[in-house]
């Protein structure tokens, strides 16, 4: 038995499974969860790999700390998404954070990852977190609280979480941020979906002060996976607090080889800084 994800282009990724254990459609998206052979559970949402289990760090990680490194004091956190808690975990891992928001559209997603999956390891009910269910874009849009760093941990860069890859989403976000702020996004696979990491790029260079991308191996995803990092103020994301790193107790990402990040296949950093054309 296996379980196929297919990109474009006929590319395809996949998991021999043991057993389907749920399946259920929410008012949002099918979602599923399967044993797999090797990988621990399987977290599917409308066909997409979200997460593995065994492996899933080498998504939350680079997500989350890169970010929370680079910025000086990173105290209020925003994150739109994320219901299997993965995020929130690694967010709440640093001892500057004083509160997480979650902001989740799909309630099912939450209650059913923290029933199968548990891989919060108690970050929902960690007293510094608020769990709210609710629309990400309506919430940034209309929050009147800023953020030292949002997180955008969305499914991939089309339908219809296409918004959150708008100018006008991180125009709404820029606002939302303290006068020093990152927002971090994953952005899809590099090789499969060049064209919206592109428009993304495109979108964030309109809205932010300075625009940073990398690419890091997911398990689960096509990869290299890209992730997009918008900047307010005066913060160079280049450069990270190791000494806050101690004791982070991390898996994949490498603060000590923080500029590997920055590897990008030529073609496409040559797309994204405007020197070639598709």
């Amino acid at each position: 038995m296996y379980f196929i994800e297919w990109y474009p282009r006929g590319y395809g990724v996949a998991f021999k499974v043991k057993e389907k254990l749920f399946e259920t459609q929410s008012r949002y998206q099918r979602i599923e969860i399967y044993e797999t052979e090797g990988f621990g559970k399987l977290l599917v949402l409308e066909g997409t790999v979200q997460l593995v289990e065994q492996g899933e760090e080498s998504y939350h990680e680079p997500l989350v700390h890169p970010a929370l490194l680079a910025h000086p004091n990173p105290r209020k956190v925003l994150i739109i998404g994320g219901g299997d808690g993965g995020t929130l975990r690694e967010v709440l891992k640093h001892k500057t954070v004083e509160k997480a928001v979650m902001v989740e559209i799909d309630e099912m997603v939450v209650e059913i990852s923290k029933i199968y999956l548990g891989i919060d390891r108690g970050a929902f009910d960690d007293p510094r977190a608020e769990v709210i269910i609710g629309d990400g874009v309506e919430f940034v849009k209309n929050t009147r609280e800023k953020f030292d760093i949002i997180i955008v941990d969305s499914t991939d860069p089309v339908g219809p979480a296409k918004q959150l890859f708008s100018e006008e989403f991180y125009k709404t976000a820029y606002n939302a941020l303290n006068d020093n702020g990152i927002l971090i996004t994953q952005a899809g696979s590099v090789y499969l979906f060049t064209n919206e990491l592109l428009d993304a790029h495109k979108a964030m260079k309109s809205a932010f002060d300075k625009v940073y991308y990398f690419s890091f191996p997911v398990i689960g995803y096509a990869s290299p996976w890209s992730f997009l990092i918008g900047v307010k103020g005066n913060i160079d994301f280049a450069k990270i607090d190791l000494k806050r790193a101690e004791g982070l107790e991390l898996i994949y990402y490498d603060p000590e080889k923080h500029e590997t990040l920055f590897q990008m296949p030529k073609y496409v950093r040559d797309l994204l800084e405007g020197k070639l054309n598709l």
